[in-house]
């Protein structure tokens, strides 16, 4: 049975933007935090300030008359559903005014997807949210980090820091998720799949 009732919900103009990641400073460049740092990037532009929370770091962005609550997590990867279920029951938001961002393994690096709802691909992150919210109809948005790692490598890979290389493209990806986003806030779903998953 599933969690979330579809509702009309009055507080139609309030969304929470989860992106996945680990706490802990050991963690803060590695490939599986690409959602904490699309966040981070996307309140240090705004001039956003986090404030510890329950479950998890939150901050307020306003954005052509939406509030845009986007949350860390503080559970490590594998809870991040309890994070998630708490605090879309503490704005009383329905599973549509959700949006998770993480890495993805099966894409290329820097390519980004967003789908409204499918299967966890194997991500431990989306597969605990699924398990919280008794759905898998939410939106997501994964960033691709690629899987250049060989056998039984792939912990150490996911884990391990992004290359300077890579680093350097960083910025017009998390600008690509971020502006998604914001279409997603304002003009729908369907409308940010068109942008966002343009071949890039």
């Amino acid at each position: 049975m599933c969690f979330w009732r579809k509702h009309i919900d009055t507080s139609g103009m309030n969304y929470l933007v989860v992106g996945l990641g680990n706490i802990g400073e050991e963690y803060a460049s590695t490939r599986h935090n690409m959602g904490f740092m699309v966040l981070d990037a996307w309140a240090q532009a705004s001039n956003a300030v986090y404030s510890t929370e329950r479950y998890g770091d939150v901050t307020q962005i306003s954005f052509k008359g939406r509030k845009l609550y986007l949350l860390k997590p503080s559970t490590y990867m594998n809870l991040s559903g309890n994070a998630v279920r708490y605090w879309m029951n503490k704005l009383k938001l329905p599973v549509e005014q959700l949006v998770v961002i993480c890495d993805d393994l099966n894409l290329p690096f820097g390519s980004v997807r967003m789908r409204k709802s499918g299967s966890d691909g194997g991500h431990n992150g989306l597969k605990n949210i699924e398990l919280q919210l008794g759905t898998r109809d939410y939106t997501r948005i994964r960033i691709g980090i690629g899987n250049d790692f060989s056998r039984g490598g792939q912990v150490d890979f996911v884990l391990g820091s992004i290359s300077a290389e890579d680093k350097e493209l960083l910025p017009g990806i998390f600008d690509r998720v971020i502006a998604g986003v914001k279409d997603f806030c304002t003009v729908g779903p369907d409308r940010a799949m068109t942008f966002l998953n343009q071949k890039n």
